[in-house]
């Protein structure tokens, strides 16, 4: 990468983008396999084309969980963030739920005229040391297409894993590595709850360290096994650009600029 290009590979006087995590309990209906909530997607799918429209986001990037649609299949096989599978039809199985909900989200996009382009983690990423290393993630694809004016679309999806098949990566991961690798100015977070909770089910209104917020958590040591809001927490706050975790009602407000829900910083 030249000096006089910015994180996201384009020239350094562009914005940087905004990375916006949709859940897949936001977008589809868990206890229904492979059931999209179509209300909820028409919803956050007008959010973002609104957004675009009257400028208020220049670069969008988009992430998408896995819903009822990647996660049931990946509990079928067995196949999760560590565990992983040699069985190229588990795969198949797992990555092709992902590509239809991928595609159903982008159907959506489209129909508001939002110029959004799929980008495939399997494709993409590895893990080249194993379940426990890090995700290789090149960011050059996603970059490009942002300096040429789309949005690109990730999702959770199955990754290549040295040691063990084929194993899981999470939206919540990809969220993480994009907005580093990025640049981003905002990072948000929307799911089918209303903020980060504490222990009485409020809203935390903001979050500086994870120390003062552990044990509302429910993980006050240092190692959180569960991968749920501790684990995402944490990371958010190793992030250089200011995060937010809300819920559908707060999506159009965080596009436009607005603190929503929980601010991590």
């Amino acid at each position: 990468m030249s000096a006089d290009r910015g994180p996201s590979g384009t020239g350094g006087g562009e914005a940087p983008p905004v990375v916006l995590k949709l859940g897949g309990s936001l977008i589809t209906e868990k206890d229904r396999p492979e059931t999209i909530d179509d209300e909820a997607l028409a919803a956050a799918c007008d959010a973002v084309a609104g957004a675009l429209a009257d400028g208020a986001v220049e670069r969008l990037v988009v992430v998408h969980g896995g819903g009822s649609f990647g996660h049931h299949h990946a509990s079928e096989h067995g196949v999760s963030t560590t565990a992983g599978t040699d069985d190229a039809g588990a795969v198949m199985d797992i990555h092709g739920a992902m590509t239809e909900l991928n595609d159903a989200v982008l159907d959506r996009l489209h129909e508001r005229d939002v110029p959004a382009v799929p980008v495939r983690p399997l494709s993409l990423s590895a893990r080249p040391a194993g379940p426990d290393g890090d995700l290789d993630l090149p960011l050059s694809s996603t970059a490009t297409l942002l300096g040429e004016g789309f949005v690109p679309v990730l999702h959770g999806d199955a990754v290549a894993t040295a040691g063990a098949g084929v194993t899981v990566v999470s939206g919540d991961e990809l969220v993480v590595d994009l907005a580093a690798g990025l640049g981003a100015r905002r990072v948000g977070v929307c799911s089918t709850v209303p903020g980060v909770l504490d222990g009485d089910g409020d809203v935390i209104a903001s979050i500086g360290s994870f120390e003062a917020v552990a044990d509302a958590l429910g993980a006050s040591d240092a190692t959180d096994v569960s991968g749920g809001m501790a684990a995402k927490v944490r990371e958010l706050l190793a992030l250089d650009a200011p995060a937010h975790v809300f819920g559908a009602a707060g999506l159009a407000g965080f596009l436009r600029g607005e603190d929503a829900g929980t601010r991590i910083d």
